[in-house]
């Protein structure tokens, strides 16, 4: 069993930036932040494999997110930079027990998530 609690979210403004946090406990091969905005089905963000160090990013956050991780408190971070209003959404951190090099966040086939954690990018 994993348990994963995301922290940092908030509200900033455009061009501002947020650091969040998700720390989990327990056996998992890599992490994903997700997001879903309202009305909205939920997209994947980005993702970090734990044993070869992939990392994934999608299009629309390339250039100004970046996970990364924090192996001593079992922590993955997603450094949020230029956030734009379009980046308001409910974060989550999932984990990945099953498959390797982020094959599970590409398929949208994690096996646990946390609760999220709000993120508003307005002036």
């Amino acid at each position: 069993q994993v348990q994963l609690v995301e922290s940092g979210g908030g509200l900033v403004q455009p061009g501002g930036s947020l650091r969040l946090s998700c720390a989990a406990s327990g056996f998992t091969l890599g992490i994903g932040w997700f997001r879903q905005a309202p009305g909205k089905e939920r997209e994947g963000v980005s993702c970090i494999s734990f044993s070869d160090g992939v990392t994934y990013y999608a299009d629309s956050v390339k250039g100004r997110f970046t996970i990364s991780r924090d192996n001593a408190n079992n922590t993955v971070y997603l450094q949020m930079n230029s956030l734009k209003p379009e980046d308001t959404a409910v974060y989550y951190c999932a984990a990945d027990a099953t498959y390797d090099s982020c094959t599970g966040y590409v398929l949208m086939d994690m096996d646990y998530w946390g609760k999220g954690t709000l993120v508003t990018v307005s002036s």
